[in-house]
């Protein structure tokens, strides 16, 4: 298709009827919430397939995928490699509750990449990796307070869904029904990028506090990234009062740089949460850090944790052909360009449409925010018009571009993105903040 002839309003007949049938069976006929296109409208993608950088939906459309199943797939769907692995191993068996030395050799990638994790732990979720993280950090330091970014989001476990980002911030839920306020109190909720609102908790809580948890660039207020020194003021911070720092890099690790963007900041955390790439697209996520805290985790410590499929040969299998693609010379510098460009032409494009807004980028990370005033925290990015997004999404989609459905996410460049992708997608841009700039003047 000419990225100067695009095809408006698609035929979604087919994905309607399935959407229709699922309505009756799934839970608002999804099984994540952001799914469902609450917050932009239109009607949800039933996706078939996926090919590179281009997902095909039921009806048959293609659509340019800036999702990329919320930054997991780097490497673009169907990779060859990574493809052929997991059939591969699903002709040896798909799961079998014991060891195998699959999760060896990824476990052994991951922390040669990233030294200052000793050990690690493989889970099903970012969530449970999360949920794992602070349950270690609350049986090691004997306390029982968490801190966490307003807007940061770390998963749905009960500790993480106050003042979370995400799909609580897209659906408009501040507080979660079904957590007991008795443990919600034990989360401390601090603006990201303020160390004196930081200070001021620990202040508050002496001696009480196990540990702060932190998106080391948050993605899930949309991009936001850390102020000069406020990641090193944390790892400060948390030495003094004798708490642990972890830093979620479910979306980051593996994302900017082969292993973790601390070394970006010149920081370590005590431990680190990662997912979504490590798997190749299949669920598997892992916490570790020093042996001296992983040691506490069952069986060689008291701290329970387990998962049935955890480490599954599948997901060990997938991880392992994606890591190993991620190192080719130049992997990183070139995704990376592409996105300097793509947000370029997102800029451009906003101000060749006479609009406001902010496109808030690091490295293949972007967003664009419907605001005049900079984004550098959640009550900046609640600020956004969700509704100009909203049509900003849906006129994008009208021409085949795939942005994530929620004003509070982020744009991935994938290495499977082309120059030629990137042009098209500004044209796109173009046409629809010239559609939104004459609709506001009306």
């Amino acid at each position: 298709m000419s990225a100067t002839q695009p095809q408006l309003k698609r035929e979604r007949k087919r994905s309607r009827e399935i959407f229709e049938r699922a309505e009756k069976v799934l839970v608002g006929g999804v099984n994540s919430p952001v799914r469902a296109f609450r917050s932009v409208g239109g009607e949800p993608l039933i996706i078939e397939r996926g090919s590179g950088q281009f997902l095909y939906d039921a009806d048959g459309n293609e659509l340019l995928d800036y999702v990329c199943s919320w930054g997991a797939m780097i490497l673009g769907h169907a990779n060859p490699a990574i493809s052929d692995a997991i059939a591969e191993q699903a002709r040896r068996g798909t799961s079998f509750g014991v060891t195998t030395e699959l999760e060896l050799e990824l476990a052994t990638l991951i922390t040669q990449a990233i030294p200052f994790i000793e050990k690690i732990r493989f889970v099903s979720s970012g969530t449970e990796s999360t949920m794992s993280a602070v349950r270690l950090a609350r049986g090691v330091t004997k306390r029982d307070f968490i801190v966490k970014c307003e807007g940061c989001y770390h998963g749905h476990a009960d500790s993480f869904l106050s003042q979370a980002g995400s799909g609580l911030a897209t659906l408009g839920i501040a507080e979660c029904p079904g957590v007991p306020q008795a443990l919600a109190a034990l989360t401390l909720n601090v603006p990201f990028n303020d160390l004196d609102a930081v200070e001021r908790v620990f202040a508050g809580h002496k001696g009480q506090i196990a540990a702060v948890i932190v998106e080391p660039i948050a993605a899930n207020m949309g991009v936001v990234s850390p102020e000069a020194g406020f990641l090193k003021g944390l790892r400060e911070i948390t030495k003094k009062n004798g708490a642990l720092l972890i830093v979620d890099e479910v979306i980051t690790g593996f994302r900017l740089r082969y292993g973790s963007v601390q070394k970006l900041f010149d920081i370590e955390a005590d431990l680190t949460t990662l997912g979504k790439i490590i798997g190749g697209g299949v669920p598997v996520a892992a916490y570790g850090g020093r042996a001296e805290l992983m040691n506490h985790v069952a069986p060689l410590g008291p701290v329970y944790q387990a998962g049935t499929l955890a480490g599954n040969p599948l997901a060990m299998r997938a991880g392992i052909a994606a890591l190993k693609q991620l190192t080719k010379p130049g992997f990183y510098e070139g995704m990376t360009q592409l996105a300097e460009r793509l947000v370029q032409g997102f800029r451009s494009s906003i101000a060749a449409a006479g609009l406001v807004a902010q496109v808030n980028a690091v490295g293949p990370l972007s967003t664009i925010f419907f605001t005049p005033e900079p984004v550098k925290n959640y009550a900046d990015a609640k600020r956004s018009d969700t509704k100009r997004y909203a049509q900003f999404f849906r006129e994008m989609l009208d021409r085949g571009i795939f942005l994530a459905p929620s004003q509070f996410e982020a744009t991935f460049v994938s290495a499977a993105h082309t120059a030629s992708d990137i042009d098209r997608t500004i044209v796109a841009a173009q046409e629809t903040l010239q559609v939104i700039a004459a609709d506001s003047a009306v």
